[in-house]
């Protein structure tokens, strides 16, 4: 993965720096509806299910935001 970022350009970096803290967002809104703003039953087992899910979800986002800032950052240093 880290290899693939090195051959992005900034441009490109910060694209997909945008994508995905979008898309982190519209993940950490839906689960908020889901879980807070709706009076829909949901069995424990499928909300547990959810959370788990949401969790992992997220951890990858944030890790993959945080090796495209790595990334745009080191770039920055050798200009």
């Amino acid at each position: 993965m880290e290899n693939k970022l090195n051959n992005m350009t900034v441009e490109e970096l910060k694209s997909e720096l945008r994508r995905l803290k979008d898309n982190l967002c519209d993940i950490e809104d839906m689960h908020s509806f889901t879980f807070s703003k709706t009076s829909a039953h949901i069995g424990s087992e499928k909300a547990q299910n959810m959370q788990i899910e949401f969790e992992e979800e997220c951890s990858m986002l944030n890790e993959r935001i945080a090796e495209i800032e790595k990334e745009l950052k080191k770039k920055a240093e050798e200009i």
